[in-house]
């Protein structure tokens, strides 16, 4: 234990005191400041609120222009009220093009004779964007909708809008608002973090095994240590570093809000309950151990950075995964694919992560997660320790498939 606390403190102290760490630790918080003054000095000039002024920002309200609509079924006998001036009646559709052409209206609608049996209808417009800019603006659903129910406004409602729905959760989880899109950030934000900091702490790790073989240094810690001990040591003292680094910067963005004023105040949708902090702490321990240690095993292996780079890159493609279901893992949190990412080992820090900041994850699947990782990380320490023999630190020879299979095994 002695040896593995002589091994840890030294690490840490060499690798907290680096320039390239210290700068990384207070340039993000400051360049934070930085965009919190520019925001704070153009909502204070604005006079609108953060969470208006945040909104605006990213998902800017657009103005709506009127539309026109082009009746061949005889059903449209009058536009709902309320709706005047965003819904024009044309006679024809020369006459509607030469409309958007005026910039009178922004589009308009064809409603073709046998609506009530095919229920089509064209949406004519001068710009093509199929991400966002062929969106209708909804009007002509309260055209459709009025005049089918025999222009009865009340019915109208509740045929656009047929029920109200209240949700209510019964577990313990906090509640977040639905509507706001902080709510879908989340998820995202936290599995982008996840990913960032378990692949930089655990690159830490590679680099100084890496730069110790070639500079000879790993051959005087042999003859003191044994690899387990040594590998451990490592893996503890940068796992602190990289959890220093993520405190400081969450606690100096959590300090400058607090700070800032109360109008940056966080809503609901962006808070998350104590029971999800706790268990990031647990998922990112062991994430980062898993992945350190096999980036250690790599370390060992390899005669130089150049190659370990080359390596590394298969890795981490385990940690690519949850990146490219995300989507997945955000809409549909319970369902088999997500249930087994977030099971998976090497897959399970970041995927647990994004079901928990996102929705309501059951206690067994947790509970069956910790414990893979657990084992896997016992496991992985004991496989990356049999790499370290002298044999494989002092050959400088080309890692190859043949050769890792027999170091794995202790040949």
């Amino acid at each position: 234990m002695n040896k593995i606390f002589t091994v840890l403190k030294n690490e840490f102290q060499t690798v907290v005191m680096r320039k390239s760490f210290i700068l990384t630790l207070v340039l993000l918080p400051l360049t934070g400041f930085v965009v919190l003054l520019v925001v704070s000095a153009l909502q204070k000039s604005s006079g609108v609120a953060a969470g208006e002024f945040l909104n605006e920002l990213f998902t800017p309200e657009e103005k709506q222009a009127a539309e026109g609509y082009i009746d061949f079924s005889g059903l449209m006998k009058s536009i709902p009220p309320g709706n005047e001036e965003m819904l024009v009646k044309m006679n024809s559709e020369k006459e509607a093009a030469d409309a958007v052409r005026d910039g009178t209206i922004s589009a308009y609608y064809v409603i073709p004779e046998d609506f009530m049996d095919s229920g089509d209808i064209i949406y004519v417009r001068p710009d093509y964007n199929p991400l966002g800019g062929s969106e209708e603006s909804g009007v002509i659903n309260a055209l459709v909708a009025y005049n089918l129910t025999g222009e009865n406004l009340e019915l109208t409602y509740r045929v656009q809008d047929p029920l109200n729905l209240t949700e209510v959760d019964i577990s313990n989880a906090m509640v977040r608002e639905s509507e706001n899109w902080l709510t879908y950030v989340l998820p995202y934000a936290i599995t982008y973090l996840f990913y960032i900091v378990i692949l930089t702490s655990s690159t830490l790790l590679l680099n100084s095994i890496t730069s110790e073989k070639q500079n000879r240094v790993m051959e005087i810690l042999m003859t003191s240590v044994t690899p387990r001990q040594m590998l451990t040591g490592k893996i503890i003292a940068l796992g602190l570093a990289g959890l220093l680094q993520t405190v400081v910067w969450l606690g100096s963005g959590l300090l400058m809000l607090r700070y800032s004023g109360s109008a940056f105040a966080l809503s609901s949708a962006f808070l998350l309950p104590a029971s999800t902090l706790l268990w990031g702490v647990v998922f990112f321990v062991l994430g980062y151990a898993l992945y350190a240690s096999l980036m250690a095993g790599i370390g060992a292996l390899v005669p130089n950075m150049r190659e370990a780079s080359q390596l590394t890159t298969i890795v981490i493609m385990p940690m690519i995964v949850p990146l490219i279901f995300i989507s997945s893992l955000t809409t549909t949190p319970n369902s088999p694919l997500s249930v087994f990412l977030s099971l998976f080992p090497l897959t399970s820090p970041v995927s647990m992560m994004t079901r928990l900041s996102g929705a309501t994850v059951p206690l067994w699947q947790i509970g069956i997660a910790v414990l893979l990782l657990a084992v896997s990380v016992v496991l992985l320490v004991r496989a990356s320790a049999g790499l370290f023999r002298a044999q494989n630190l002092l050959s400088g020879s080309s890692v190859s498939t043949k050769n890792f299979i027999k170091a794995l095994v202790g040949k």
